[in-house]
């Protein structure tokens, strides 16, 4: 008697073997293997406000977590467990007979997404090879831009950009600023220089100076012309893996150093500015490599 195979049984086995032939791949290419948990990072970050999206069709490289099914799967949604057959194989036949699926449920989060229903859609559709997908989407509004390229050791760092974010105000303040600090504790020290310009304000005028005045004038007076001044420079093409904030940060600590003392006039900051632009084509000389 002829044995028939299943298309699904075939396609699921398919995708299967390809998650242990990925997941050795990516240990090689020390690419990301695993889809993130949506409540991890939903906790790390300062959600702004909740808004429904509607129906869309999303590019399924930008879906990068899931909810509840983010260790049943590799991060490009193909089964790492026998327990997900069953499910898996129903949506394949469903595909494969063209019946209609209903749009994946998704949450999206800056530029990545993570699923609250339908990753077994997500893994069929992946396999076939399609670029998008269908999806009823709920925005959570978050300062902190996300790339699908986020891994679970990124977090840390994330939750500090989005303190940072939340306790200057500085996306509402100043729309469409990067700030982007590559090391633990920079954040901190920004929040140390925000702390002394206002020091500094309040000192001049003889009067208290707002929060939110002492962010847009360390952002307008400070922070923005050493950047520019970085980005005259070299800078950038030798540090490809620095941040701007990375650069600023490292001028305004041997900027200090360089000058021979702390800080105690406001005035320093205009010497410190007028030196980095002084030695905007030499900079590079001047970072550590």
């Amino acid at each position: 008697m002829l044995h028939f195979e299943n298309p699904a049984d075939t396609d699921f086995d398919a995708a299967r073997r390809r998650a242990l032939v990925e997941a050795l791949l990516d240990r090689l290419r020390r690419t990301p293997r695993d889809l993130l948990p949506f409540a991890e990072v939903r906790a790390r970050l300062v959600v702004r406000g909740q808004y429904d999206r509607g129906i869309r069709d999303v590019p399924l490289a930008a879906i990068v977590g899931s909810q509840g099914r983010y260790r049943d799967f590799d991060r490009r949604f193909r089964p790492r467990t026998t327990r997900t057959a069953g499910r898996w194989k129903q949506v394949s036949r469903a595909r494969a007979q063209q019946l209609e699926l209903p749009p994946v449920q998704l949450y999206q989060l800056s530029g990545i997404y993570f699923v609250t229903d339908g990753n077994h859609r997500i893994s069929v559709a992946r396999l076939a090879g399609q670029a998008d997908i269908r999806a009823h989407v709920t925005e959570l509004v978050v300062d902190v831009p996300l790339t699908p390229n986020l891994v679970a050791a990124d977090l840390i760092r994330l939750e500090e950009q989005a303190d940072f974010f939340a306790w200057t105000k500085l996306a509402q303040l100043r729309p469409g600023c990067d700030i982007a600090v590559s090391a633990l504790g920079g954040y901190l020290e920004l929040i140390r220089h925000i702390n002394w310009q206002r020091a500094c304000l309040s000192a001049v005028r003889g009067t208290p100076v707002s929060s939110e005045e002492a962010v847009g004038d360390w952002y307008d007076t400070v922070y923005l012309p050493l950047v520019t001044a970085i980005r005259a420079s070299a800078a950038r093409r030798h540090l490809p893996d620095r941040t701007e904030t990375d650069l600023y940060l490292w001028v305004m600590e041997h900027g200090a150093s360089r000058l021979g003392h702390l800080p105690r006039h406001p005035r320093w900051l205009a010497r410190t500015w007028r030196w980095v632009a002084s030695m905007r084509t030499r900079l590079p000389a001047y970072l550590p490599r």
